[in-house]
């Protein structure tokens, strides 16, 4: 499923128009992004939570020469699925 069959999903269950939905799905898309930035948790019922991880800096090696070199401290957007969701992936 991509961006467009979100859209088509959204007019046909909540008679909205194309633009509306796009505008909607671009508005939560949005709002969880900010909320990651700011540093807080998007806690989605039966759904899932999105987190913020923190990852230390550390050595690596490059796969081509061998050379060790140094991979930056990142934050990640990480996604933990409600338990809902993890039960009806495992049916």
């Amino acid at each position: 499923m991509n961006a467009s069959d979100l859209v088509e999903q959204l007019v046909s269950e909540h008679g909205v128009t194309k633009a509306e939905a796009r505008e909607l799905i671009g508005t939560l898309f949005s709002a969880i992004i900010v909320a990651a930035a700011n540093g807080d948790d998007v806690s989605l019922n039966g759904f899932g939570k999105f987190k913020i991880k923190d990852s230390a800096a550390r050595e690596a090696r490059h796969p081509a020469t061998g050379e060790t070199i140094m991979i930056a401290a990142a934050r990640r957007l990480t996604f933990i699925p409600a338990k809902a969701v993890r039960d009806r992936l495992n049916d």
